[in-house]
């Protein structure tokens, strides 16, 4: 899988992302979520994140 990419624009700091894989996702300094850098990319990981974003922030 690559990369994820959380669009800032959607994000609402939910920490949905950051529960479900956090070894990929944590919330930055503005409050909304990011990937975190050099991640072991969890495909199973991201995928549920991805699905479970409740704004659809989270793309790849």
């Amino acid at each position: 899988m690559a990369k994820p990419v959380v669009d800032k624009d959607l994000c609402v700091g939910c920490g949905l992302c950051t529960q479900v894989c956090s070894d990929v996702f944590e919330m930055g300094s503005d409050g909304a979520a990011k990937v975190v850098a050099g991640a072991d990319l969890d495909d199973d990981c991201i995928q549920d994140a991805i699905d479970q974003c409740p704004v659809g922030a989270i793309s790849n």
